[in-house]
C-alpha cells in the first residue's frame, strides 16, 4: 500500500517567532511536511516556484507588501489554498473577511490574547488538512459569482438556516446576495473563531440585500434581516410567544467547533409550527448532518451544496450519506431552490388548512 504524500505547507510570516513556532508543531505531525518559511511576500513568491507547495498560511500586515495584495496577485497567476493567519484586532479582523472574500480558504487567530499556540497549531493543523482535502474553484475577483437576485419569496411566515464551515464564508456570501432584501429571517452559523464574526457580518452587510448583524442574545429575529453566530458561541433560536429570538450560550464544543451547526438546527428541530428551510454548504467533518437530519424528518425543507461546488464536500457528504438532504444542489441553484422550498411549505399548509364552510 503506498504512504500518501505529506501536505507540502509554505509559511508566510513577518515575525521569526511565529514563523518558527508554526513550523515546529505543523513539522512534528507525519502527514504535514513544512517546506518553507517566509518573511514577506517577494520571498514568499520564490518559493512557491520552487518549493510547490500544497498550502499556504499567510500574514497580512508584512513589510515590502501587504498579505491581501499579494493574496490577490497569487490568485490571478498561481492559484493555491491559501489560510489566513491573522491578528485579533480590528483592522486585522476586516482584513482577514477581505482576504476571504478575495479567496482564502480559512481565517485563524494568531497566538497570543485569548488562543494559546497550542490552540491556534491544532486548529491550523485541521485547516490544511482540510485544504488539502477540498477541491478548488478559484475566482479572479472578491465578487461573489452571478449576484443577480432570483425571483422574490412571497411573504410568508418562515425561517431559513444556513451552516457552513471551510469555504463557507464566500459561499454564504454568494447565496446572501442572490437572495431578495425582504425575505424571511435568516440565521446561520459559520465556523469562524471569535474576533471575526462581526467584521464578517458588516461585510455581509455591505454587500446583501437584506440587513446582517452578528447575533446577540436575546435579539428578536426579523424579515429581511440575517444573523450571524458570534464565533466561540452557540447560537440557538427559541420561541419568543408569536416571535423567535435568538439565544447565545456558551457550553462545550459540538464535533470540535463552537458554534455548531447542530446546535442551531436542533433548536429549530425542536419549534413548533414554523416553517423551516435548512442549508448545508461547504465544510469538514460532519457538523450539521444530525440537526438536518432532525429537521428533514420533521418536515423541513433540507438543501445540501453538491459536491462540484464544495472546497470540501464534508458535512454535505454527511449529510446527504444520513438521508438528511431533501435537494443536493450546485451553490448557484440554490437561491432558486431556497424559494421553491418556502413555496411548497407554503402549499402543504395551505393544503392542511380546513376548508372554509
Amino acid at each position: 500500500m503506498t504512504t500518501p504524500r505529506p501536505t507540502r505547507v509554505l509559511i508566510v510570516d513577518d515575525s521569526a517567532i511565529v514563523r518558527t513556532m508554526l513550523a515546529d508543531s505543523l513539522g512534528a505531525e507525519d502527514d504535514l511536511e513544512v517546506v518553507g518559511t517566509a518573511a514577506d511576500p517577494f520571498i514568499a513568491r520564490d518559493l512557491i516556484l520552487q518549493r510547490e507547495p500544497h498550502v499556504v498560511t499567510l500574514d497580512l500586515e508584512m513589510p515590502r507588501m501587504d498579505g491581501l495584495t499579494f493574496l490577490r496577485r497569487l490568485m490571478a497567476h498561481h492559484p493555491l489554498p491559501v489560510i489566513v493567519v491573522s491578528s485579533l484586532t480590528r483592522s486585522g479582523s476586516a482584513a482577514s473577511v477581505d482576504a476571504l472574500r478575495a479567496g482564502a480558504i480559512d481565517v485563524i487567530p494568531k497566538p497570543g490574547g485569548p488562543y494559546t499556540v497550542s490552540q491556534v497549531a491544532e486548529r491550523l493543523k485541521s485547516a490544511i488538512r482540510a485544504a488539502r482535502a477540498g477541491t478548488f474553484r478559484f475566482q479572479q475577483t472578491g465578487a461573489p459569482v452571478d449576484a443577480t437576485p432570483v425571483r422574490p419569496i412571497r411573504r410568508l411566515r418562515g425561517l431559513l438556516a444556513i451552516g457552513a464551515s471551510t469555504g463557507g464564508t464566500r459561499a454564504t456570501e454568494t447565496l446572501l446576495t442572490r437572495l431578495p432584501a425582504d425575505c424571511p429571517p435568516i440565521v446561520i452559523v459559520q465556523h469562524m473563531p471569535a474576533g471575526f464574526t462581526r467584521a464578517y457580518a458588516e461585510r455581509l452587510d455591505a454587500s446583501c440585500p437584506m440587513h446582517v448583524v452578528e447575533a446577540e442574545d436575546g435579539m428578536l429575529l426579523r424579515r429581511g434581516q440575517a444573523v450571524v453566530a458570534p464565533g466561540d458561541a452557540h447560537m440557538a433560536v427559541e420561541a419568543a410567544g408569536v416571535q423567535l429570538r435568538v439565544a447565545v450560550r456558551q457550553g462545550p464544543p459540538v464535533h470540535h467547533q463552537r458554534p455548531s451547526v447542530d446546535v442551531l438546527f436542533h433548536s429549530l428541530a425542536r419549534l413548533r409550527g414554523v416553517p423551516i428551510v435548512a442549508c448545508l454548504l461547504t465544510g469538514m467533518g460532519d457538523d450539521g448532518a444530525d440537526g438536518l437530519l432532525a429537521l428533514r424528518t420533521l418536515g423541513a425543507q433540507t438543501i445540501v451544496q453538491d459536491e462540484a461546488s464544495c472546497v470540501v464536500f464534508g458535512m454535505p457528504r454527511e449529510a446527504i450519506r444520513r438521508g438528511a438532504a431533501g435537494r443536493v444542489v450546485p451553490l448557484l441553484n440554490m437561491p432558486a431552490a431556497i424559494v421553491e422550498a418556502f413555496e411548497a411549505l407554503a402549499g402543504r399548509a395551505a393544503s392542511a388548512a380546513p376548508a372554509r364552510a
